[in-house]
């Protein structure tokens, strides 16, 4: 498999390298096109027209999402159950939605399209989940229902590239990236699209921001006090005051993802040569490794109970999805599959699969 790309290209170039082992499409975007650092590592190209968001002539959808397309190998007990949604290439050279149902192990389809399509995190109540999607040349902020139907985008300039949302907790509005004011800013709108308001104004790049349980702050991920692509861990009012740095030093920190109560924060961090998942309490004291693994870690996701962290990990030579305790221990495979399966997000456990 290829290794992580040397050079830290803007954002979502760096969402575009997950699946590396793949073909890069010749479509893939150019440092100058796309959102700056990395969520995730390497994935292919990618190429889909304006809008429609999938064409009619691409098949959008499996017959039935419901259909069980990959029964999962025998799953242990892990003290929790849910579902948990990624992206894939299992079935075409593109990453798709898929959802992994953990108590019986079934995988189900949710899109087949001809581009790269990344999960974000279902709404409050689960019903909706967010997703960033790929034109020819930028990247967009897109809406489903949580069985795959009812695409919208919320993503109305064509020439600007969006990418990293993430639900208030009431689920009245979405915080996210966007570079329409030339550099990675981080933007509030609210959960139709409407009234995008800017909250930073820095000329680093300030990305992957994710909201609070009680609502009150915003983690973000920039490298404001650092050389360009040294990125730490901010925390900031959800008006975009008060701004704290959480994280020190020449790490690269990314993906961070607040834990049920509040109280701490997973992030994957590179701070000696390769990615761990790291957890630091919310007042940035009490920085551990949870993986502490000579493979790379990304995209922590906490389950809804607080009890599980899933990430994406390439320890078994391709990148799958894991699921460990919340302190680290019980690393396991759910996903044992040869392509690529990466970006875990816990569906709230207040609803069904369907």
């Amino acid at each position: 498999m290829s290794s992580l790309s040397k050079s830290i290209l803007p954002l979502l170039a760096v969402i575009l390298i997950l699946t590396a082992c793949n073909t890069a499409s010749p479509t893939a975007l150019s440092s100058e096109q796309s959102l700056a650092t990395p969520e995730v590592p390497p994935i292919g190209g990618t190429s889909i027209p304006s809008p429609p968001l999938e064409p009619s002539s691409i098949p959008s959808e499996v017959p039935s999402p419901t259909e069980p397309v990959t029964p999962a190998s025998s799953l242990p007990p892990m003290g929790g159950s849910g579902v948990i949604l990624f992206g894939s290439d299992r079935q075409l050279e593109y990453s798709n939605l898929y959802l992994l149902d953990i108590a019986t192990g079934y995988i189900y389809q949710l899109t087949r399209v001809k581009s790269n399509v990344f999960p974000g995190p279902f709404s409050p109540d689960g019903t909706q989940m967010l997703y960033t999607g790929f034109e020819i040349r930028y990247s967009f902020i897109g809406l489903k229902n949580a069985d795959g139907t009812n695409r919208v985008s919320l993503s109305p300039d064509p020439l600007t590239d969006e990418a990293f949302p993430a639900w208030s907790p009431d689920g009245t509005q979405i915080v996210f990236t966007s570079r329409r004011d030339g550099n990675n800013e981080i933007y509030i709108m609210n959960a139709d699209g409407t009234q995008p308001v800017r909250l930073t104004n820095n000329p680093a790049d300030d990305f992957a921001p994710v909201w609070s349980p009680d609502g009150t702050q915003i983690a973000f991920v920039s490298d404001r006090d650092n050389p360009t692509g040294v990125n730490n861990l901010y925390l900031m009012n959800v008006d975009g005051s008060n701004i704290i740095r959480l994280t020190q030093g020449n790490e690269i920190d990314y993906g961070p993802a607040w834990s049920p109560d509040g109280k701490q924060i997973a992030f994957r961090a590179d701070v000696d040569g390769n990615g761990d998942i790291y957890l630091i309490n919310a007042d940035g004291s009490g920085i551990v490794n949870l993986t502490n693994n000579p493979a790379s870690d990304w995209a922590p996701a906490w389950s809804p109970d607080g009890s599980l962290i899933a990430f994406q990990t390439d320890r078994d030579g391709n990148w799958e999805i894991y699921v460990m305790a919340s302190d680290g221990s019980q690393p396991t495979n759910l996903t044992q599959d040869p392509s690529d399966d990466q970006m875990p997000y816990w569906k709230p456990l207040v609803t069904n699969i369907d």
